[in-house]
């Protein structure tokens, strides 16, 4: 394993920090997997996160490329092999002083590791075996680590890597596998799903091996996800989430992620750059779908159809299908059971919970529904208490929309002005930079003392 150190460990920490700020799929939620006393760190099932960005990314990981250097040229990559820009690659040793270091600091509480392809996807995926085992076995590292799958690598790696990991996630890229071929033609759908199928299978495998053996090690416990590209190619939000429903349902996965396609390569097979960033508000409608179709019960063919294959840019996608289909409401939520409540806009999945117990010991009036979270400048178009509604309110999908229209939904921070650069630990701590170890004024602990 010959990786170039001539470089500081402090140029290489901003070229792959700020290589990782186009890779999305970053969760640190799902597993309960407690340190045992003897190493550093844990993981909590409620996550380990307490910081994020407005669009929702988690900042408290340590987000880095093991290495921008690779020998794909996918058309939409920063860091393809044809563009001109600064080259890094970490040591497994490098990056393991670098968790331990920032984790001791409290300036992180887990690391998120990918990587581009190093000579060849199982040279890569080696690499990445060896950081990881140090990290738990030398360094006795216990808390969280998500990490990518190199597709094409080997299918003993990939298995490796998944005892030492809590989440692991393979991306799709792209939706289609026509989209695929145009901008990405080094990659194959069968390369990109097969260590899925190899992540799930091992997984299943190892519940029952858990549940004979309590002791035996644990592979992935906070599950695979992945992430998908959105603009970069033609599809439809049908399309799109029709892809992410067949994942849910054949790979078993926690959480699809989708990234709003961002112009920073010019090719011919590539969108034109329209305005200043990434369309976001389509990001954020896929993502409110993405949620209606893992916590509230709906599918993809109900939110959309041929006919009508993309979301409404000015209504969230609950509030849209409940104007299509006028005739299942208003709802008597003393009555509905815990199914129908869920298709009512402004309740969610906790507050329709919270309402079906409630419910046993008395009637339930609109200030009651308020107190569990239900959010009534929605709710209050499409239920009734007692046979009541809130207001005098028509059932007409004009005069609805109307109003709901003026409630004025709170959208992404970059639907006006927002900047697109990789986001610091400690955006929201209100320190000064200098009292950071990645200023460069920095006097008293320098990454390069870090290492020793």
């Amino acid at each position: 394993m010959n990786i170039a150190e001539k470089m500081s460990v402090r140029d290489k920490l901003n070229i792959l920090s700020d290589a990782a700020k186009y890779d999305v799929a970053c969760t640190s939620s799902g597993t309960s997997r407690s340190g045992d006393g003897s190493g550093m760190g844990n993981c909590e099932q409620s996550g380990i996160c307490h910081s994020f960005s407005a669009d929702g990314r988690c900042i408290s990981l340590l987000k880095v490329l093991f290495t921008n250097e690779c020998v794909f040229d996918c058309k939409y990559c920063v860091n393809r092999a044809s563009n001109d820009v600064p080259r890094a690659s970490f040591t497994p040793d490098e990056v393991c002083t670098l968790v331990m270091e920032f984790y001791r600091r409290n300036y992180i509480e887990g690391l998120f590791l990918s990587s581009g392809v190093m000579k060849n996807p199982s040279y890569t995926m080696e690499l990445i075996y060896a950081t990881l085992h140090k990290l738990r076995t030398e360094c006795n590292f216990q808390g969280y680590i998500h990490v990518k799958a190199i597709p094409g690598a080997s299918q003993e790696l990939i298995a490796k890597v998944g005892f030492l990991a809590d989440r692991m996630s393979v991306n799709l890229e792209l939706p289609t596998a026509e989209g695929l071929k145009l901008l990405a033609p080094h990659k194959t759908r069968k390369s990109i799903l097969t260590p899925m199928r190899l992540v799930q299978n091992r997984a299943l495998e190892n519940k029952q091996e858990i549940a004979v053996y309590r002791n035996a090690p644990r592979f992935v416990p906070a599950g695979q996800s992945t992430q998908m590209i959105i603009g970069a190619t033609p599809e439809s939000d049908y399309q799109i989430m029709n892809v992410a429903e067949s994942l849910y349902q054949k790979f078993d996965l926690k959480r699809v992620f989708y990234s709003a396609f961002i112009h920073i390569n010019d090719d011919k097979n590539l969108p034109a750059k329209r305005g200043e960033g990434p369309p976001l508000l389509r990001e954020h409608r896929l993502y409110q779908a993405d949620w209606l179709l893992r916590y509230y019960e709906f599918e993809a063919a109900e939110l959309l159809s041929e006919e009508n294959p993309n979301f409404n840019v000015l209504l969230d996608p609950k509030c849209n299908w409940a104007l299509k289909h006028l005739e299942c409401f208003p709802v008597e939520v003393n009555r509905a059971d815990y199914h129908t409540l869920l298709r009512v806009p402004g309740i969610g999945y906790k507050s329709a919970s919270r309402i079906v117990k409630a419910r046993r010991l008395g009637t339930l009036d609109f200030p009651d529904l308020k107190k569990m979270g239900v959010v009534l400048k929605r709710a209050l178009y499409f239920l009734t208490c007692s046979g009541k509604m809130m207001y005098p309110t028509r059932i007409e999908e004009d005069y609805i929309t109307r109003n709901l229209l003026d409630v004025k939904e709170k959208l992404p921070g970059g639907i006006a002005g927002m900047s697109y650069k990789q986001l610091s630990l400690f955006d929201d701590m209100n320190f000064r930079k200098e009292q950071f170890i990645i200023h460069e004024g920095m006097k008293k602990a320098p990454i390069e003392r870090m290492l020793g």
